[in-house]
């Protein structure tokens, strides 16, 4: 009977340490797809307001080496991601592909101007500093227009904003749902251990040397459920780019691994600190409110 209990007692403690890692696990899971999730919306923002165009139309009597002058400078302009010189013969041979029809030989001539396709970086992806830009470039003798669709730059920023918006305050809601639920888990993990830190505390043993295996044993289920967590992560954006492979231009390894690190963070911290109140709350406790 003395052999027995203690292996049921060990059994016992083993399971509930499994399903508090397990339990962990699933939780930071939720917390790291949700940071998937905003690192891709951030990316996929950045990538669509950095393939909006600004068609700089060159002046009819504008000599090809000052157009490339100007396309060096643009290049050079922290405001522009890309600039390219579209020559006269390019623009037509582009739009016969999307005409599916000839109309320089209908027409006679190529009534198409030379141009430059400039691509702005996402931070200056907006009217104000499209405006801005502009009214530079129109003093450049070489500029005869500049065009982009001013309405459809300032709609792409409302909707990008607001659905930035929905996924910030959906995710600062499922990380307080999270830090409950891995604090409650953990708090029943350490209510099947109350007669433990009671025995402990009675036969003079101080509260630091009672919470320090706790807190240990915290910060270690912390960091399983983290690289649990993390492993499953890898596994979802693997299929999720062979089932979607274009997915592959909005990854970046750098934003993922900070993620992951905050994961692991959030996990060992939220597990180590819950620990700590709940042995507190039990050392704190009569003997007779063990039983309640």
């Amino acid at each position: 009977m003395e052999e027995f209990e203690p292996s049921v007692s060990a059994k016992k403690t083993k399971s509930i340490y499994i399903s508090t890692v397990f339990g962990i696990a699933m939780v930071l899971l939720m917390v790291g797809l949700l940071g998937l999730i905003l690192v891709h919306a951030n990316r996929l923002s950045n990538y669509v307001k950095e393939n909006i165009v600004l068609n700089i139309i060159v002046d009819d009597g504008a000599r090809e080496p000052d157009v490339l002058q100007l396309q060096k400078q643009l290049q050079t302009n922290p405001a522009v991601k890309n600039a390219q010189y579209v020559p006269k013969e390019i623009a037509a041979r582009n739009l016969q592909k999307d005409l599916g029809e000839d109309f320089v030989s209908f027409l006679g001539y190529n009534p198409l101007p030379e141009s430059i396709d400039v691509y702005l970086n996402a931070d200056y992806a907006n009217n104000a500093a499209i405006d801005k830009f502009k009214a530079q470039l129109l003093k450049n003798p070489v500029v005869k227009e500049v065009k982009y669709q001013a309405s459809l730059v300032d709609m792409m920023n409302q909707k990008l904003a607001s659905i930035s918006l929905i996924i910030l305050a959906f995710t600062a809601i499922f990380l307080v749902v999270s830090v409950a639920l891995i604090n409650n888990t953990i708090r029943l993990a350490i209510y099947s251990q109350r007669f433990l830190i009671k025995s402990m505390q009675l036969v003079g043993a101080t509260k630091g040397f009672i919470r320090k295996p706790f807190l240990l044993y915290g910060i270690w289920h912390g960091l399983l459920g983290g690289l649990i967590a993390i492993i499953l992560l890898v596994g979802m954006l693997y299929l999720a780019t062979i089932q979607i492979p274009d997915l592959v231009i909005l990854q970046n390894y750098t934003e993922f691994a900070l993620v992951f690190l905050v994961v692991i963070g959030i996990g060992i911290f939220i597990s180590g600190f819950s620990t700590y109140l709940a042995v507190s709350k039990f050392l704190r406790l009569k003997i007779y409110d063990l039983y309640r």
